[in-house]
């Protein structure tokens, strides 16, 4: 009786397709790897594109300490309009001519949105409140209030400015947008802050996730290349993109396989997650330093 392969461990990073979901491609991969075990780091709205990592077998493990990484997407904000989403997906709420609204005031706009700032989300989006997730609430007709949350947007650059009409009529405003910024940023309140500084309105009509955290688009693959050749990162090699290194010799490893929690080096103190290897470059664990001693987040050797 021949025995069931094992599946194969490692990050995926997938170039997601524009009308899926990221539990869509979660689906796929699953038939294209043969296996249950997958999950997602950051998901990305069925409108957006680009980087979706995606964890398999032991790499599961990995997923919720790089979803806390660094993003950056390239986009394009529609000034002149409000759609109850935020984004091009929704109805539209409401239209104003935006062809007066200056480059300067655009530029000083996203000055403020630039930063450390607070951020109300979308209401269509998967956050919860009291439970349950806001955009069941907005569909239902419920009237409710999200709270500000603080998110970091360490790059928000606009690349051109394009006059277009809407397909109201409307004269509206395209900006080709550039954001780096924290995990739990929305790009489309950006758009709509954006066009409530300007009093015209604004929504996100396009979106590219370029990179999240060490992983970036040209690394990705989109489904039907994944389904042709399955390219998955060992895990090993993922955790040193992602975190810093720190190499142990025999005995220590040997104790850390056993449970003991190793003293670790002052060099590691407040840097987060850092990826553990054994001599032979065996990947044993993820650890973060807690009062001088290696508290294990994930073990893997």
């Amino acid at each position: 009786m021949s025995s069931k392969p094992t599946p194969p461990d490692g990050l995926v990073i997938v170039d997601k397709p524009s009308g899926f979901t990221s539990h869509d491609v979660v689906a796929k991969m699953r038939g294209i790897a043969r296996t249950r075990r997958i999950g997602h780091a950051g998901t990305l709205d069925p409108m957006a594109t680009g980087v979706l990592v995606l964890g398999v077998e032991r790499a599961t493990k990995l997923l919720g300490h790089l979803a806390l990484t660094e993003k950056e997407y390239l986009g394009t904000i529609r000034l002149g309009q409000n759609t109850v989403t935020d984004d091009a997906e929704g109805e539209i709420t409401s239209s104003a001519d935006a062809s007066q609204v200056t480059r300067d005031a655009i530029d000083a706009g996203v000055a403020k949105l630039t930063g450390e700032i607070m951020q109300v989300p979308s209401k269509v989006s998967a956050i919860k409140i009291d439970g349950v997730r806001s955009y069941k609430r907005a569909r239902e007709g419920e009237e409710f209030e999200i709270p500000a949350r603080p998110v970091t947007v360490s790059s928000f650059a606009v690349y051109d400015v394009r006059d277009a009409v809407a397909e109201d009529g409307t004269p509206v405003l395209d900006l080709v947008v550039s954001v780096v910024c924290s995990s739990g940023t929305y790009i489309r309140a950006l758009a709509r802050d954006l066009g409530a500084d300007l009093g015209v309105g604004g929504h996100l009509t396009a979106l590219r996730r370029t990179r999240v955290g060490p992983y970036k688009i040209d690394s990705a693959r989109t489904l039907d290349q994944l389904q042709a050749e399955l390219t998955m990162m060992p895990v090993a090699e993922a955790a040193t993109a992602a975190f810093p290194r720190w190499n142990v010799d025999a005995k220590r490893a040997r104790l850390l396989r056993n449970g003991v929690r190793l003293e670790m080096p002052d060099v590691y103190a407040g840097a987060g997650p850092v990826a553990v290897f054994d001599p032979e470059g065996t990947f044993l664990a993820l650890v973060e330093a807690y009062k001088g001693k290696a508290k294990s987040l994930a073990v893997f050797g």
